[in-house]
C-alpha cells in the first residue's frame, strides 16, 4: 500500500520580533511600505482636527483678529471722512469767537480810551526849573497848534553846564525836541549830535540865521549858536515842521 501524502499546508508567518501577545497582526495584503491603520485616530492618541469652528451657543459675535492679537481696531473710514470735512470749519467758528471780544476791546481802547493818543506832559515845571537856575535864557514855543503835543519835559544839570528838553509830537507823526543849553557848543553838539555831525550851510529861520546840521540816522538838525546859550531843535520830523517849531521860540 501506499503511503498517503499530507494535505500542503502554507506555513505560518512568524510574528514580528518586539511585538506584543496583545497587538494584532496585520493582514496578509499589506504591503511592508504602506501604514497600518489601527482603530480610529483617537485611538492612536492623535486628537481629530475640527472641520470648523462651532458658533457660540450665546449668540456672542466672533472676536475680533485684530483685537485678538493687541491691536487696535482701525476707526471706520467714513468717520474719519465727516471730521476732515467738519475740521475746516471749526476752525473759523472758533477763531471767529475769539476774534469778537478783542475787536470790541480795540474799539472800546481807542474809541472811549483814547488808547491810540500819545500820553502828553505839561512842560511848565521843567520850565519854571530852568528859569530859576537862571544858567541861560530860557525860550519857550508859542503859537503852535493843538495838533502838536508835548510828550517829554525835562531840566538836568550836565557836564560844564545844564540842558532843559522838550520832546514833541509833530502833527505829521513826526519827533522833534527842542534842547537849550549853556555847555560848551564843541562838546554839547557832539554829544546831541554825534561827533561825524557836520554843519550843512546856514538859513534864516524866524528873523534870526540858523545853522543846518546832520544828525543820527535820519534826522536833522537846526542849530542857533548865541553866546550864553546854544538852541537845537533836532528829530526826524519833515524840515517845514522843525522850521515851524524853531520859529516859535520866544
Amino acid at each position: 500500500m501506499e503511503r498517503v501524502q499530507p494535505v500542503d499546508r502554507t506555513p505560518a508567518q512568524p510574528a514580528p520580533q518586539g511585538a506584543g501577545a496583545g497587538e494584532p497582526t496585520p493582514p496578509p495584503g499589506a504591503g511592508a511600505g504602506e501604514p497600518t491603520t489601527i482603530g480610529s485616530a483617537s485611538a492612536a492618541g492623535v486628537s481629530p482636527e475640527p472641520d470648523a469652528v462651532e458658533p457660540d451657543p450665546a449668540g456672542a459675535a466672533p472676536a475680533d483678529p485684530a483685537s485678538a492679537a493687541g491691536e487696535s481696531p482701525a476707526p471706520p473710514a467714513g468717520r474719519d471722512k465727516v471730521r476732515s470735512e467738519r475740521s475746516p470749519k471749526d476752525m473759523a467758528i472758533s477763531m471767529l469767537v475769539l476774534l469778537i471780544p478783542i475787536a470790541l476791546l480795540l474799539a472800546f481802547y481807542r474809541g472811549l480810551l483814547g488808547g491810540d493818543q500819545p500820553a502828553t506832559v505839561d512842560p511848565a515845571s521843567a520850565l519854571d526849573q530852568a528859569r530859576a537856575a537862571q544858567a541861560f535864557p530860557v525860550a519857550q514855543p508859542a503859537g503852535l497848534g493843538s495838533d502838536w503835543r508835548t510828550v517829554s519835559a525835562s531840566y538836568r544839570s550836565a557836564e560844564g553846564g545844564s540842558n532843559l528838553r522838550i520832546g514833541y509830537l509833530t502833527p505829521e507823526g513826526g519827533a522833534a525836541q527842542v534842547v537849550q543849553s549853556d555847555v560848551p557848543p564843541e562838546r554839547l553838539l557832539p554829544a546831541e549830535l554825534t561827533a561825524e555831525a557836520q554843519p550843512q550851510g546856514p538859513t534864516e529861520v524866524g528873523g534870526r540865521s540858523w545853522q543846518r546840521y546832520t544828525a543820527r540816522g535820519n534826522e536833522q538838525a537846526l542849530v542857533l549858536l548865541e553866546p550864553d546859550r546854544t538852541v537845537i531843535v533836532v528829530g526826524d520830523a519833515r524840515e517845514n515842521e522843525l522850521r515851524q517849531l524853531a520859529a516859535s521860540l520866544r
